[in-house]
């Protein structure tokens, strides 16, 4: 795999500095959508990059009970597993390398995580999701569908999305996002991928 600069350093370094621009301070409202039609609480969930994890928040809040998040960020990580810690046993957090990562999710929320990650990388993510996901798992999410000059965040499109994902994954969804937020709009996509 390719060795980048955005290693856990570089993350650390942006959360001790503050420079969370990404950090919307609330779960997004296209997840918060997904979320709120989710009847089974009991499903293994897991937010790769997952950083102060507003939607895990909200998932614990709904009363689901099996939420996994993964940060390579120890500061990232700590101070969530800190902030959450009254969820106990519901909730595990994991100081870690997402592409090290072996376990089965029924439902993996993509936030910010994929633009986040050296463009290298994306073939290599796209096969992680199909591993980590049992039969029948969904990999739910906002992309950007859009260039950015300098990354991250890392821009991207449906054609490219369409050709990452299409090959493992059955696509239920792949459109613009209606519900983002302003400063967003008109620029995500969202996606429900099916582990076929």
């Amino acid at each position: 795999m390719p060795s980048n600069k955005l290693d856990k350093n570089y993350w650390n370094e942006r959360y001790q500095k503050g420079e969370t621009s990404w950090d919307i301070g609330y779960p997004a409202p296209a997840l918060k959508e997904y979320i709120d039609q989710l009847d089974n609480k009991n499903i293994a969930i897991l937010i790769p990059g997952c950083g102060n994890a507003h939607e895990a928040e909200y998932l614990l809040k709904q009363g689901f009970n099996n939420v996994t998040l993964i940060d390579i960020s120890s500061l990232a990580a700590e101070t969530t597993k800190e902030r959450l810690s009254s969820y106990g046993n519901k909730l595990k957090v994991i100081r870690g390398d997402f592409f090290e990562l072996q376990q089965k999710f029924d439902l993996i929320l993509e936030q910010t995580f994929f633009c986040a990650l050296d463009p290298s990388l994306r073939k290599n993510y796209a096969e992680k999701m199909y591993e980590l996901l049992k039969q029948n798992g969904k990999l739910v999410g906002l992309l950007f569908d859009r260039s950015f000059e300098d990354g991250p965040p890392f821009g991207g499109d449906t054609a490219e999305y369409m050709d990452l994902f299409a090959p493992l994954f059955d696509i239920l969804v792949m459109e613009r996002a209606y519900n983002s937020i302003e400063r967003r709009a008109g620029t995500e996509v969202f996606i429900i991928a099916r582990k076929g």
